[in-house]
């Protein structure tokens, strides 16, 4: 089994207490985000996790606490992007970020972090110059603690638009997903970093970007050293070239508030699953209330 923690809230920065009691319980319960009544109870023991797939912002709370996965095999993906605060409004300098990510690569191996730079979004002051320029700078300091780069571009979803008026974004043209994979692409020449795209359909082979998968079965057997037996993920788009994990995660729950993000309807629902957080419950926010149906799985 592969466990995704999560695409749904950033649990590194925000739960990772919490994670490492349900690690210490064995299990953790996951809410149906459309109906509260349906709880599917998620194996944690060692034995019956493969990998643990994480997904953070910002992993500064998983440096001293590494040891309570020291039995599971796991990566961890770090979004780090050149937003300022008018974008991603409650996020460390990301200066002092890229120092926690290399402080994670050379504790757990560089194999074992991705970095994304994900979602590139375009505005007057995000342009493609700045995101090239920014990229690079980035790129001289991480190349050396990581094997690949994972980049996409913005989909403006009903809660993006919602939550980015004002900031004149717009879904990017052809020519301009083309121009900015060139230049990321002359960036990473020769560097050793394997540059790939999430869920995109256009086609940047020819710059040396292939489409890849953010929960990669190939990836995840070199570094568990086993085969895994997993299908291509059902669950999302159909782009998507992840196979099957168990998300932990829950929607509304992350307060970097970031205004792209999909997992959010609102800053203020974001706060108010945030503040009904209890780090000794079973599910990620809130209680359970005794009348759901629990499944079970192996």
């Amino acid at each position: 089994m592969i466990v995704s923690v999560s695409r749904r809230t950033d649990i590194p920065a925000f739960y990772f207490d919490w994670f490492c009691h349900r690690l210490n319980e064995g299990f953790v319960d996951v809410v149906n985000p459309f109906n509260r009544k349906q709880v599917s109870r998620i194996p944690l023991k060692s034995e019956a996790v493969d990998c643990i797939v994480f997904w953070t912002k910002d992993p500064a709370p998983m440096i001293g606490r590494l040891d309570t996965l020291s039995t599971y095999q796991y990566c961890v993906q770090i979004s780090i992007t050149p937003y300022g605060r008018n974008i991603e409004t409650n996020i460390r300098p990301k200066t002092d970020i890229i120092k926690t990510a290399q402080d994670l690569s050379r504790r757990i191996g560089r194999e074992r972090v991705v970095w994304r730079y994900d979602p590139i979004l375009l505005n007057d002051s995000y342009s493609i110059s700045h995101h090239l320029e920014w990229f690079s700078m980035a790129f001289d300091t991480l190349a050396p603690y990581v094997e690949r780069c994972v980049i996409s571009f913005i989909d403006l979803y009903a809660k993006a638009k919602k939550n980015t008026q004002g900031l004149n974004l717009h879904e990017l043209s052809a020519d301009e997903m083309n121009e900015l994979a060139a230049g990321l692409s002359q960036i990473a020449k020769g560097s050793g970093v394997t540059l790939q795209t999430c869920s995109e359909e256009i086609d940047i082979e020819q710059y040396g970007i292939g489409h890849g998968a953010c929960i990669d079965g190939k990836m995840i057997e070199r570094i568990t050293g086993k085969p895994i037996v997993a299908r291509k993920a059902k669950s999302q788009r159909p782009l998507c070239n992840c196979v099957e994990s168990f998300d932990i995660g829950g929607y509304d729950t992350c307060v970097h508030g970031c205004r792209y993000c999909y997992a959010n309807a609102s800053a203020e629902k974001a706060r108010q699953g945030f503040e009904a957080h209890n780090p000794l419950s079973s599910v990620l926010t809130g209680e359970l209330m005794g009348d759901e149906k629990i499944t079970v799985h192996e």
